[in-house]
C-alpha cells in the first residue's frame, strides 16, 4: 500500500479466534521493497499495535531497538534496520496495526501478520485499510496458506462505501471497489465488481455471514490449495479513495 499522513496511514487488523492465545509477528516493511524493483518506498516505517480492552498499545520504530532477540529467533527478523517488528502472544480478540511513516513521511510499503502457533487458536481475518490508488498503487493483500493443510476456505471483501458516514466522508471513500485473486505466478483465479453478480458466490457468502452492506462492495468466495496468494483492491473506472481489503478464514 502507499502510507501517507493522517487518514491515509496504513492500517492491517486481524482476529484471533478462539480461546487461546495465539504467537504472533506483526512487521512494518519499506527499504528492503527496493530489491523487488519499486520506487518510492517507505524509506522508515513506524508500527502501532492496539488490541482489545485493557492492552497496552506496542510502539516500534526501528525493530532491533527493544525485541531484536526475541525476533531474530522466529526466523522472521526484517532485512533492514529501520523497518519494524513486534513479537507479541495475544489474547482473542481483534488487533490493529498502524503503519505510518517516521517524521510524516510516505511511501509504499507492507504490513505483515505472521502466525507463529498456528496449532494454537486461529487467526480468523486479516485486512488492510488504506487510500487506494491507480496503477502500482493500488492496494495489495497477499495470504499464505499452511504447506500440509487441508484446502483454505475463504472469503474476501473489498469494501469502500460502507466506511461512510460513520468513519470518513462519503467524498473520501472508494465509491466501487473490485478485486481480483491472483496466485504466486500471478495468474488471475477470480474477479468480482458487484458481490451479488454472482448468484452462486452471493449465496455462499451470505451464508457465511459476511455479505457487504452495501451492493457495490465486492467479494469472493474460494477454496484454495495451500500457496501464496495475493488480492489486489482497486476502483471501478480508476475509482480512487479510502478503501478496506478483508480476508476471512471460513473454515
Amino acid at each position: 500500500m502507499r502510507v501517507q499522513v493522517g487518514d491515509k496511514a496504513g492500517i492491517g487488523g486481524f482476529i484471533i479466534a478462539g480461546s487461546a492465545p495465539k504467537h504472533v509477528i506483526v512487521r512494518a516493511i519499506g527499504p528492503s521493497l527496493e530489491r523487488f524493483h519499486l520506487t518510492g518506498v517507505l524509506g522508515d516505517p513506524v508500527l502501532e499495535l492496539h488490541g482489545v480492552s485493557g492492552f497496552i498499545p506496542v510502539l516500534n520504530d526501528n525493530w532491533r531497538d527493544t525485541q531484536e532477540m526475541a525476533i531474530q529467533a522466529t526466523g522472521l527478523a526484517p532485512t533492514h534496520d529501520l523497518e519494524s517488528a513486534i513479537d507479541a502472544t495475544l489474547a482473542p480478540g481483534a488487533y490493529t496495526a498502524v503503519m505510518k511513516g517516521k517524521n510524516n513521511s510516505s511511501g509504499v510499503a507492507l504490513v505483515e501478520v505472521y502466525d507463529l502457533g498456528p496449532s494454537s487458536g486461529n487467526l480468523a481475518n486479516i485486512s488492510t485499510r488504506a487510500f487506494v490508488d491507480t496503477g502500482d498503487n493500488v492496494v495489495i493483500a497477499g495470504v499464505v496458506l499452511s504447506d500440509g493443510a487441508a484446502p483454505g476456505k475463504l472469503i474476501l471483501r473489498g469494501i469502500g462505501p460502507s466506511l461512510a458516514p460513520n468513519f470518513f466522508p462519503a467524498n473520501a471513500v472508494l465509491a466501487n471497489p473490485t478485486l481480483e485473486l491472483r496466485d504466486e505466478n500471478g495468474t488471475l483465479l477470480v474477479t468480482n465488481d458487484d458481490w451479488q453478480d454472482n448468484p452462486i458466490q452471493a449465496a455462499e457468502i451470505s451464508a457465511a455471514g459476511l455479505a457487504p452492506s452495501n451492493s457495490l462492495e465486492s467479494a469472493i468466495a474460494a477454496s484454495l490449495p495451500p500457496g501464496f496468494y495475493t488480492v489486489l483492491l482497486s476502483g471501478l473506472n480508476d475509482g480512487t479513495g479510502i478503501g478496506l481489503v478483508e480476508i476471512y478464514n471460513s473454515n
